[in-house]
């Protein structure tokens, strides 16, 4: 009888652990699952949230009034084909955009789709405030009808840090028909700076402005090329040129043209509001130095043909080369990362938007949009197309990125030639006080 009792509780006993085990590792796997889940949370960006859930981007821009307002019906025709997508706009004027980054980027703050230009990239790249969209190639980004070479020219050291939005040649777009007024029927493919001069005095003599000024940095850099330097040194550490007699004569070339009368005074630019207020588009100039995608904005003010001519010789070949014209990237501290790489891919490959960015922006890098906009674009567009063409043929590589500091330098380089202009400062004392401010901003 005791050991038939003994036996049941010992039956009894080893059920009930038994049923304690189970209910231990119950708790444990329960527990495990939830530990399982939190860590997939914490360890997940928004990124795999973003398919089906709410998301809002901040879009972020500089340009003129046209490029607002296309800029704005693509994201809307985005947000239409993605209806958990919002995207927050925000647009200035080159300056004006600089200086509201700078603050966000301090704080954290960066909108999540910046536009970027090269010389900014490196700066924003190596201070970590960029995201490196190599991971989103070929995933979110559709790079398949896109050159390497296109892709390429968002990179900064082994990462790619702004997608490539076209690309762009310098250029001189003139009125044809102001122009002739000045006694000139064309400017022919190889003309040279001295012809440049001689066709500044011809529109003084008939009271107009041959051009309305040089970009300092953009255009410096050009005539380094031709003498075989360049603005930057390939390592970014220091200035591209030795010889400050290049700085003297390229900048001689601006005070000439201003004390002339040939270039407008920084006073009376300071004084335009726009593109409508533009010797040029007003027929008081004959044409304006820029890069190519702004040729169709300058145009359609204007409302009337225009023309491009290639840069000034000689050795233009050596000085024209192909620049990524601007690039979208996308900010290291945004939570949506691969909705804003998703938007970066429409914008750059679909064929309808592409209807209403026209080359704006640069010539599209992707063969397919461009095949599809021959039949689209207007003749200017056209125009365009046919120059970029043309500099493949008639360039050099670019070379490397502009370097961290390269903004800073770019403000100076403005102050300077505005000083020169004004004649607060000889092209030999410009010369020496940029190189050592230079010098030292690109080596902080």
């Amino acid at each position: 009888m005791k050991k038939t009792l003994f036996l049941l509780l010992g039956l009894m006993m080893v059920l009930w652990l038994s049923a304690c085990s189970d209910d231990s590792s119950g708790d444990t796997n329960e527990t495990g699952d939830e530990a399982a889940t939190e860590t997939e949370d914490d360890g997940a960006s928004d990124d795999a949230k973003d398919e089906g859930e709410e998301v809002t981007l901040r879009l972020a821009w500089w340009g003129d009034q046209p490029r607002h307002d296309y800029t704005s019906e693509v994201a809307q025709m985005y947000m239409d084909q993605n209806p958990n997508v919002k995207i927050e706009v925000e647009f200035a004027s080159w300056d004006d955009y600089w200086q509201r980054l700078a603050p966000q980027a301090a704080a954290n703050e960066l909108p999540d789709i910046i536009q970027m230009d090269l010389s900014y990239l490196t700066q924003y790249a190596q201070n970590n405030q960029l995201a490196d969209l190599t991971p989103f190639l070929d995933n979110q980004i559709d790079v398949s009808n896109i050159a390497d070479t296109v892709v390429s020219g968002g990179s900064v050291n082994d990462g790619i840090y702004g997608f490539n939005l076209g690309v762009n040649a310098l250029g001189f777009h003139y009125d044809p028909a102001v122009l002739a007024e000045i006694g000139v029927d064309a400017i022919p493919e190889d003309w040279t700076f001295d012809d440049f001069q001689d066709m500044s005095a011809k529109a003084v003599d008939a009271g107009l402005f041959f051009d309305t000024g040089y970009k300092g940095d953009v255009f410096f850099n050009y005539y380094l090329r031709t003498q075989g330097k360049r603005l930057y040194a390939e390592d970014g550490s220091g200035l591209g040129y030795d010889d400050d007699q290049l700085f003297v004569d390229f900048f001689s070339k601006i005070a000439d043209q201003v004390e002339n009368k040939a270039t407008p005074t920084p006073d009376y630019l300071a004084q335009l509001t726009g593109i409508e207020d533009d010797p040029v588009v007003k027929q008081e100039g004959v044409g304006i130095w820029q890069w190519s995608n702004q040729f169709v904005g300058v145009q359609q003010v204007a409302d009337r043909p225009m023309e491009i001519a290639p840069m000034p010789g000689p050795n233009a070949v050596e000085g024209l080369f192909l620049k990524p014209s601007m690039f979208f990237s996308v900010s290291e501290n945004s939570a949506h990362k691969e909705a804003a790489a998703s938007f970066i891919s429409f914008f750059v490959n679909d064929v309808e938007a592409n209807k209403l960015i026209l080359g704006d922006r640069g010539v599209p890098g992707s063969s397919e949009v461009k095949e599809a906009l021959k039949a689209e674009i207007s003749e200017s567009q056209q125009q365009v197309f046919e120059y970029v063409e043309w500099a493949e043929q008639n360039s050099s590589p670019m070379g490397a990125a502009d370097p961290s500091g390269a903004g800073e330098v770019i403000e100076l380089l403005d102050m300077i030639t505005e000083q020169i202009s004004y004649g607060q400062i000889t092209p030999e004392e410009a010369a020496t006080s940029f190189r050592s401010q230079a010098e030292s901003m690109l080596g902080n």
